[in-house]
């Protein structure tokens, strides 16, 4: 086995003064290379009275104007097809298309080149590394291998550092747990509520206790909040008896960050290929001192096709105070995405982000792992509905479950709900992200 510590000793290790030269040398060129290739990019800066030299320090970086995702989908009306004229290669040179899932509108429609899908796998190479997988590892992807960017990136990393990778595209689930016990799989990759879902489908479908009965060491989770959320991660770990590593990354920008096998309560910025900024969300200024909450403004240092310069990414994030056993020099953002700007809403007053309502009902081992939240109004008040399902077996809890849902939630959201507790297995189930808040007040219903 390779006992190597870091995938990239070097860039690993580099120390703030060396790292921040090289994030502005290297912004300064995909600066440069955006203002000369890409039409959109240039009509953007000139709009702005932004010129190629007068980016020489980081101050400077932030008089530059940010993209926000809509731009991404107006740009597509335009030529070439399907991109737009943000792209700033000749098509010929695309490689690979993917889109966004279009969870939260028309979905955006990623160009890569070749380079740059090889230094998005070089980014999820650095992730899996750090996360202890190596080439003895045996790695099921359980995933419908899609348009979306999903764990593509996972597997091809997997591949580089030399694991050997066992796709499950079309298998259903029930076949997909059946594959990593016949081959003995012992690592995969998926969303928490698939995680949680294929544990479950393991019990109820096929008798099998997932935590005894399989060979799974680690897992990586992704897509989802569910890997920074304490409750929800003890909850896939316990189901499996392994440990749950969170990563989180987009597909207008690739994977940015990673939980190390340290697991700090934080994630690892991928410095040496992004550039991270947060920002106060009403005042816009720069946030640099640990534990403020901001909005996290990205840009992908080495991504050519379409480059991501200065991107909205609407996360809710705070730098960390503390630095990780691993020895590592990246940032560490703490407790990782803690919301989006466009999530967090207010009911009755308060400000509410849906990840608070899952750590409580992640929290209180009688629920199921499966719940729904309805925003709505009743007259012209706001109105909370929670369902949860109890688990088979402990339908005589109710009652405290129910008082102590109330109790948890009040404490935790400052809020009171309608709770309605479901038989188990009757609310809609998920096989990649889950939609379970749903505040049909932004729909006017």
């Amino acid at each position: 086995m390779d006992e190597r510590k870091y995938w990239n000793p070097i860039l690993e290790t580099l120390p703030l003064e060396k790292m921040q030269k090289l994030q502005l040398m290297k912004f300064k060129k995909i600066f440069e290379f955006a203002y000369e290739n890409s039409p959109f990019y240039k009509r953007l800066y000139k709009d702005a009275g932004i010129e190629v030299g007068d980016i020489k320090t980081f101050e400077d970086i932030r008089k530059i104007p940010k993209v926000e995702k809509g731009m991404l989908r107006e740009v597509q009306q335009r030529e070439p097809f399907p991109y737009g004229d943000m792209l700033a290669v000749p098509i010929e040179e695309v490689s690979t298309f993917r889109q966004t899932s279009g969870t939260t509108g028309t979905p955006v429609y990623q160009a890569e080149t070749w380079q740059d899908w090889e230094c998005y796998t070089e980014c999820w190479s650095y992730i899996l590394y750090s996360q202890g997988y190596r080439n003895t590892d045996r790695v099921f992807i359980p995933f419908g291998y899609n348009i979306f960017i999903a764990f593509w990136g996972g597997h091809y990393a997997a591949e580089k550092i030399g694991c050997e990778v066992v796709p499950g595209g079309v298998l259903d689930t029930a076949a997909r747990v059946l594959k990593m016990q016949e081959l003995r799989c012992n690592a995969f990759m998926a969303t928490p509520t698939y995680v949680l879902g294929m544990a479950e489908t393991a019990r109820t479908k096929l008798g099998i206790d997932v935590a005894k009965e399989l060979q799974i060491e680690k897992i990586t989770v992704a897509g989802e909040p569910g890997g920074n959320i304490p409750t929800t991660k003890r909850r896939m770990e316990e189901a499996w008896g392994a440990k749950v590593y969170d990563h989180i990354g987009a597909t207008e920008w690739g994977a940015w960050s990673f939980e190390c096998i340290e697991q700090p309560g934080g994630l690892h910025i991928i410095e040496p290929f992004y550039l991270i900024e947060l920002e106060d969300t009403e005042t816009g200024e720069p946030i640099t001192e640990p534990g403020k909450e901001g909005k996290m403004i990205i840009t992908a240092l080495e991504q050519q096709a379409k480059p991501c310069i200065r991107f909205d990414s609407k996360d809710i994030v705070r730098w960390a105070d503390y630095q990780c056993d691993c020895g590592r020099t990246f940032r560490i953002i703490d407790g990782g995405v803690i919301g989006r700007a466009d999530d967090i809403t207010k009911v009755k007053g308060v400000l509410l982000a849906p990840t608070a309502i899952e750590d409580v009902v992640r929290s209180i081992p009688d629920l199921g792992n499966e719940y729904e939240v309805v925003v709505s109004k009743r007259g012209d008040l706001d109105d909370i509905l929670l369902k949860v399902e109890m688990l088979e077996g402990k339908e005589s809890a109710e009652d405290a479950v129910l008082a102590r849902l109330k109790d948890q939630l009040r404490l935790k959201t400052n809020l009171g709900y309608r709770i309605e507790i479901h038989p188990y297995s009757s609310l809609p189930r998920y096989d990649v992200k889950a939609k379970r808040f749903k505040d049909l007040r932004k729909k006017g219903k």
